[in-house]
């Protein structure tokens, strides 16, 4: 189940537009996750602002995590995206149930709270990743995330979020959109998109409309002369393996290893992202143990 990504640049190169129709990935992220209506509106936003940001990475194997922990009920919410845009995601709490807040809507704010932090940790394939965070300023994530780069990066930004859940918890639509201006934008192109988003509907109600992301473009971008400069289709997609969940009990130390062994009949673990469950032995277990015994023996003999 695919998104669409598109990415447009204003003639000048001053400013760039990320537009993103994540229906379908939202709708796998609720179908994996069987999250309630708020956080399904929480999770989305949070899911699709990591995609957005993810498709502005430069390098294959680039990655974005987004963790926001704001000290509301829905516990701490992670996404973590690649640089084509694919995300996974998860929530501490899947079930959240709360009024509905002061405008009739789902209570983002209310569900992941207020009180707390957003930390962006990209992974660049260098040494150390970079990693910044911004204090929540209201919950509603989009515009949390236009803090943080306003704070961290030092990049004008405006960042748009929306899922629409449907009566029965499914997603009927999900999007969102990212601008960014570059440091030579002049004040026109400011002004211009200024009163582009100050009558701009939300995101959804563009797309229950029938809006494309071209559509939506062409209104973010209006006057600017924006082309389509690249475009993706993600998806909610976990990359775990079994491999990759045996090394990370390989990462344990050998006195874990040995007790789990020693006291589980079959060692499971479930990944958070696609609650996929790998199962190992407790011989399997045991003879990560004694590896690692063993390479500690080498080392110190060396």
């Amino acid at each position: 189940m695919n998104g669409i990504l598109k990415r447009y640049l204003s003639a000048d190169g001053a400013v760039v537009c990320s537009v993103l129709d994540g229906t379908a990935m939202c709708a796998e992220m609720e179908r994996i996750h069987k999250t309630s209506a708020v956080v399904t509106a929480a999770l989305g936003r949070l899911s699709m602002a990591a995609s957005l940001i993810g498709y502005g990475l430069k390098d294959d194997g680039d990655t974005v995590t987004l963790r926001l922990d704001g000290g509301g009920p829905a516990g701490i919410l992670v996404a973590v995206a690649d640089w084509h845009g694919n995300v996974k995601s998860y929530a501490e709490q899947p079930i959240v149930e709360l009024p509905l807040n002061a405008k009739g809507k789902l209570d983002v704010a209310g569900a992941v709270g207020t009180d707390g932090t957003l930390f962006v940790i990209k992974d660049l394939g260098m040494k150390e990743p970079y990693a910044g965070q911004t204090a929540l300023v209201s919950g509603e994530i989009a515009e949390d995330v236009t803090q943080y780069f306003a704070a961290s990066e030092q990049v004008p930004t405006a960042c748009g979020l929306g899922v629409l859940v449907n009566p029965d918890l499914t997603v009927k639509f999900a999007g969102g959109y990212l601008i960014q201006l570059l440091p030579f934008a002049p004040e026109s192109a400011i002004t211009q998109l200024e009163e582009n988003l100050r009558g701009l509907t939300s995101v959804t109600a563009l797309l229950e409309a029938g809006m494309s992301a071209d559509d939506i473009a062409e209104k973010l971008m209006h006057g600017l002369d924006a082309e389509l400069l690249d475009e993706s289709q993600p998806a909610y997609r976990c990359d775990c393996s079994r491999e990759r969940t045996a090394n990370m009990l390989r990462s344990l130390d050998r006195n874990t290893l040995t007790e789990m062994a020693d006291e589980m009949p079959e060692i499971e673990v479930c990944c958070h992202f696609c609650n996929e469950k790998y199962i190992f032995t407790p011989d399997e277990v045991r003879q990560m143990a004694e590896a690692k015994q063993a390479a500690s023996e080498n080392a110190d003999a060396e």
